[in-house]
């Protein structure tokens, strides 16, 4: 499962380290940080090397404003065929009838689902922030918080489910003009055809925001809210294993409007080497290998659940279905905040994260990174007690780091 191709290849410190030494330095600092620590950031991944040579190509010269056979700007025949591929793989490896391609992240994607589906002022039902929605559902400091009117909805603070009933209530209450599903922490998969029926009761639009769970939809590891949504939102990072970067999908009778608040509305010139990466990654992703490596990120994440949950860590929701998980470090004697930093010095990189309880904050760790290194279930049972035993701060730093090494050594994510 390992991306192959040796570090040299990947990072050409011949030209940029002749020109500009001090930046060669520091990519080189980051390759190394990446190469002996554990990304168990769940919104992380190791790109394969040809995503990182699509990436670093001649496409990223040309200016490309427009979608293919309809540019402002002459020389795009080339980048026109780079664009239609990404376009085609993506509707064929999500079963959609439209795909855009051109958002530069997530939160442009949604930015533009909102803006072809909504006017200012409209009302949004969304998943609140302090149960885990991302900035564009609604954050005060965001634009979706100042141009449109959100109410938030919530889990049970009992199970950390999503309470379907609550979603309903309010979608009675409040006929807002969407109803958007998606969150950065949820560790179990939604029920699309719910939210459908309530947005549909509610004579709502309903946008997926699907930015966690889409790279598992790929793989056939998670279910896919294209059936259900009338826009998909997400990012080509994360389990998908693609560049950093966003993208569209949604029915025939929708594409022109989604596509005008793509562009001219939110964006302007594609990105167009980005996009040819994101070619690459659809392609990668309509493979059995990558079904093989989603469903393992999933079995990796369930027994690092379980081992976190015997290690005497509390894991929200008792499990996950996906590729993240969400734990309470408070039984250890220490709050999210304090336990991240204390397993950054120790080399596992993690987020803190919003608990359903009120002004809690937690963990939240991804097995997408770790799983594209090639490790599996013993693997993961020998970090969950790695990072109980340094949150108990019962194995000193220097140690905790040698075990670290250790699996990095063994586990490289661009072996040589």
């Amino acid at each position: 499962m390992p991306v192959t191709r040796t570090p040299d290849t990947l990072l050409p410190a011949d030209a940029l380290g002749r020109q500009d030494p001090e930046l060669a330095e520091v990519l080189l600092a980051e390759l190394g940080r990446q190469s002996t620590t554990l990304q168990l950031v769940a919104a992380e991944n190791f790109t394969s090397p040809a995503v990182l040579a699509a990436l670093g190509s001649p496409l990223v010269n040309k200016y490309a404003e427009g979608y293919p056979g309809a540019r402002y700007h002459g020389g795009c025949e080339i980048v026109d065929v780079a664009e239609r591929l990404a376009v085609e793989r993506a509707r064929a490896l999500f079963g959609a009838e439209h795909a855009n391609v051109q958002p530069h992240s997530g939160s442009s994607a949604v930015l533009a689902a909102y803006a072809a589906l909504l006017r200012p002022g409209d009302t949004v039902l969304a998943m609140g922030l302090p149960h885990g929605g991302h900035l564009t559902h609604g954050s005060p400091a965001n634009f979706s918080g100042r141009w449109f009117d959100f109410v938030g909805y919530g889990v049970d603070p009992d199970t950390g489910l999503v309470d379907y009933d609550e979603v309903r209530s309010l979608a009675r209450t409040h006929r807002p003009k969407a109803v958007v599903c998606g969150s950065i922490c949820y560790p179990r998969h939604l029920d699309y055809a719910a939210f459908r029926e309530i947005a549909d009761e509610a004579g709502a639009y309903l946008i997926a925001d699907a930015a966690h769970p889409i790279g598992l939809v790929a793989g056939g590891a998670a279910p896919s809210p294209v059936p259900y949504a009338d826009v998909v939102c997400a990012t080509t990072h994360k389990v998908l294993r693609g560049p950093r970067g966003g993208m569209l999908l949604c029915g025939a009778e929708l594409a022109e409007r989604v596509d005008r608040a793509v562009f001219p509305f939110t964006q302007s010139g594609a990105q167009m080497h980005t996009v040819a990466a994101k070619a690459v990654a659809f392609g990668e992703a309509s493979g059995p290998a990558f079904a093989a490596y989603a469903h393992q990120v999933v079995a990796n994440a369930r027994v690092l659940a379980k081992a976190l949950a015997d290690e005497g860590l509390d894991v929200v929701t008792g499990g996950t279905d996906t590729h993240l998980l969400t734990v309470d470090p408070a039984p250890l004697g220490v709050d999210g905040r304090a336990a991240r930093g204390r397993l950054a010095a120790a080399g596992l990189v993690v987020d803190a994260c919003a608990l359903p309880r009120p002004d809690e904050r937690g963990l939240r760790l991804g097995t997408a990174a770790v799983t594209t290194q090639g490790m599996g279930e013993a693997e993961m049972t020998r970090i969950a007690v790695l990072l109980a035993a340094v949150l108990r701060e019962e194995l000193p730093g220097r140690a905790a780091q040698a075990e670290v090494h250790g699996l990095t050594g063994r586990f490289p994510p661009y072996p040589g």
